[in-house]
């Protein structure tokens, strides 16, 4: 007869790296990494009251280069090693104006946060992902990187590059065993995205027209996908994007 599968071990003698991981849907991931028995590193500016106990926390900037050379440095004599790296660290501003009401400088910021601070944590770990017998990144995108939205096209741009810098990445480091993939969200209930809806001029039960779900994503549901392309489950997974969205972009 089938069993349940026990998860609460799936991960032991695993080190972990989740960037952003101390507020949203990184501090989620990194909970669920720990739940299921890893070792978890989270990186980010600042701890919040969200930031997972058991996580050792690293403090820094992915969006310079030294910030995130500090920060693999940090985590590697933390664990000793690494076996998944979750890129999930990125953001942006809206700018309910439309595109060209964009400056330079946002477009700048965007692609250090969303695009280079992945591309640089990476290079700066491979040597231990390399040296890991069960490595992977996870890397995490957006919906809006195919969805045409002129408020954030700064955003969804930068997360664009990303999706093609994975699928590139999961071609390249395929070969050493190192499995690389991409989660996508769509509307997801964390504080920040919750006050950026709350600026367009429609209500909150409106947003559910948009996803054939019904509701607004939470932050368990991206989580548990990453789980599961981190995890031997999906050890035969790369080069593929997980849109976690309800339907949205179904349509």
């Amino acid at each position: 007869m089938p069993t349940a599968l026990d998860l609460s071990k799936e991960f032991a003698g695993r080190r972990a790296l989740v960037t952003g991981g101390t507020r949203g849907i990184g501090a989620a991931i990194a909970q669920r990494l720990l739940d299921g028995g890893a070792e978890v590193v989270v990186a980010a500016r600042s701890r919040s009251d969200e930031t997972p106990a058991a996580a050792r926390f690293v403090a820094g900037d992915l969006r310079a280069r030294e910030g995130a050379k500090a920060i693999a440095d940090a985590t590697l004599r933390a664990l000793g090693g690494l076996d998944i790296l979750v890129n999930n660290a990125g953001g942006s501003r809206a700018f309910l104006g439309g595109s060209e009401t964009i400056p330079d400088e946002e477009w700048q910021r965007d692609l250090e946060l969303n695009l280079l601070a992945a591309v640089r944590l990476t290079n700066a770990v491979l040597p231990a992902l390399r040296a890991s017998k069960a490595a992977c990144i996870v890397n995490i995108s957006s919906t809006a990187a195919t969805t045409p939205f002129p408020f954030d096209v700064h955003y969804g741009a930068a997360k664009a590059a990303l999706d093609y810098y994975s699928r590139t990445l999961a071609v390249e480091l395929g070969p050493s065993g190192i499995r690389v993939n991409v989660v996508s969200p769509g509307p997801i209930s964390t504080p920040n995205a919750d006050e950026l809806r709350r600026q367009f001029p429609i209500s909150g039960d409106q947003w559910f027209q948009f996803v054939p779900l019904g509701r607004i994503g939470e932050t368990s549901d991206i989580a548990e996908v990453v789980a599961l392309l981190a995890s031997d489950r999906g050890k035969f997974l790369t080069g593929v994007n997980y849109r976690v969205d309800g339907g949205m972009t179904a349509r």
